[in-house]
């Protein structure tokens, strides 16, 4: 569909406070930063950043929510052989294909760099980020159950999810301490997550 004028006002700001609270974060630090200072470099109304972040965190998961659709569009696509661990496999290669696309990070090792430094060091950031985790993890292993009521249980996916998910999660932060926040690096351990995890997954 093609975007309104509104809707590329509404996301062109967005990625405007996104890229100001980078470009702070990586000039005086995380905590130094204010929600005050993003939208006066930004200049925007501080209410308006509170339009699209509940807080500063939020800030760094800014395509987060795109996962979540990412997991509707493909169950919609859904082939009348496809099994969940197939499904499972494709919504990941969405995602990352998305990522790679238009993701936040994605070709900006600068900005990947802020983000997993932050990630590493920051308790705020890393609370959040296992927030995002599990709500997302709890909304794609629902939409799941809606899609296969007769083969999944609410326990079975989320443990399928939290398989999958909590594998890439692991190997992604593992990889960010042995080799830096190289964006390679991430994606090839990403993929490793996923190939380990889709062999237990192949009991369903």
């Amino acid at each position: 569909m093609e975007e309104t004028r509104r809707e590329r006002k509404k996301r062109q700001t967005k990625q405007l406070l996104v890229s100001t609270a980078y470009r702070l974060f990586s000039e005086q630090g995380y905590e130094r930063t204010t929600v005050a200072q993003i939208t006066s470099e930004a200049d925007v109304a501080t209410k308006t950043f509170f339009n699209y972040f509940p807080s500063k965190e939020d800030v760094l998961f800014s395509d987060a929510e795109h996962y979540y659709e990412t997991a509707l569009e493909v169950l919609a696509e859904r082939a009348p052989d496809e099994g969940v661990p197939e499904l499972l496999l494709r919504t990941y290669d969405r995602v990352i294909a998305r990522y790679l696309a238009d993701g936040p990070l994605a070709g900006d090792r600068e900005r990947m760099e802020v983000y997993g430094n932050l990630i590493m060091s920051v308790p705020a950031v890393q609370a959040k980020a296992l927030h995002v985790l599990f709500d997302l993890q709890s909304k794609i292993a629902g939409a799941f159950v809606k899609a296969f009521p007769d083969e999944l249980d609410p326990i079975s996916a989320a443990a399928a999810l939290g398989a999958l998910l909590g594998a890439v999660q692991a190997a992604t932060r593992t990889c960010g301490e042995l080799h830096g926040h190289s964006e390679e690096e991430y994606l090839k351990a990403g993929r490793r997550a996923v190939e380990i995890a889709m062999r237990g997954l192949g009991a369903l």
